[in-house]
């Protein structure tokens, strides 16, 4: 079999993806190469994803040198890709998940979080984060951030901000993560964070193969109930929407959420079932008892604020 051509953009979380899937594809016998891409997400740091529309700006390049067969697989935090991908690219493979914790990342002390009536300048480009932040410290600013995980760690130390809040797994995987940081376990991550997803062209058949040696079924699971969840909301990165499906003790734990843009309304789910029970809509389901129990409104009401 040929070299598998593996495309990455080139920052250095992508790039550790990107030799993750390497690493692993040559542990089962198949020998690959990066090429590097540069993407619309690396070119504009200073638009915020949400008025970009952004959803695909990390992997619309990647996309077009799949189909233009420049490159053989595309790799990318799960969490970035859009739930249905373009005609002609299927999903070949997903690794087993790191860390889906959100964390904050402080400059010198926590004091605005003991004190919930206190003024802090918290950073993120995320919606959801933002949403999510504002419902619990209504006080708080939230400012916007850009840039790879490296840039922002560097713009949280120039700028006159409190605190940023990061995927833990794009800090983890690199080893990045600052020691002033805590875990915000109360936060509810995107669907699919701290997963990574490789992409194939449907027709490649002996990649998509290799591909099958890679990948981890308990995350593939978990993931697909989250994004199915996100599917069924009709979410994308300018909807506060998280998911978050666990597997334990052979049952599924699922939690997801909904906000309004500026937190103030939120509605959420909890299930727990036997994994023998679970059926392919799980997620789907899952997401028509969020709009049934509050979602729906909420919804109605981010989708008339953005006509």
């Amino acid at each position: 079999m040929q070299v598998i051509r593996i495309g990455t953009r080139d920052s250095q979380l992508a790039v550790w993806q990107a030799n993750e899937v390497k690493r692993l594809l040559a542990i089962n016998g198949y020998a690959s190469e990066l090429v590097y891409i540069k993407t619309e997400g690396d070119i504009d740091l200073h638009t915020p994803l949400y008025e970009m529309g952004v959803e695909g700006i990390f992997t619309r390049s990647l996309d077009s040198a799949l189909l233009n067969n420049r490159i053989d697989l595309a790799v990318h935090s799960m969490k970035d890709v859009p739930i249905v991908l373009p005609v002609g690219l299927v999903q070949a493979a997903v690794l087993e998940r790191a860390s889906q914790k959100d964390i904050l990342v402080f400059k010198t002390d926590l004091g605005f979080l003991e004190d919930r009536n206190a003024h802090a300048i918290i950073a993120t480009s995320s919606i959801r984060r933002k949403a999510q932040w504002l419902n619990r410290y209504p006080n708080h600013t939230i400012e916007n951030i850009r840039g790879n995980v490296n840039t922002r760690l560097q713009k949280l130390q120039e700028q006159k901000w409190d605190a940023a809040i990061f995927a833990a797994a794009g800090l983890e995987r690199i080893g990045l993560r600052p020691e002033k940081s805590i875990d915000l376990d109360w936060m509810l991550p995107a669907p699919a964070q701290g997963a990574i997803i490789v992409i194939a062209r449907m027709n490649e058949h002996n990649v998509i193969e290799a591909c099958t040696t890679i990948n981890n079924s308990i995350t593939a699971i978990c993931t697909k109930i989250e994004r199915d969840f996100l599917k069924t909301l009709l979410g994308g990165c300018s909807t506060p929407i998280s998911a978050f499906a666990e597997i334990k003790n052979e049952r599924l734990f699922f939690q997801g959420n909904m906000l309004s843009i500026d937190g103030k309304e939120k509605v959420e789910i909890a299930l727990d079932e036997s994994i023998d029970l679970i059926l392919p809509d799980f997620g789907n389901q899952a997401a028509k008892q969020l709009l049934a129990n509050g979602g729906y409104t909420i919804a109605e009401k981010i989708r008339s604020t953005a006509k």
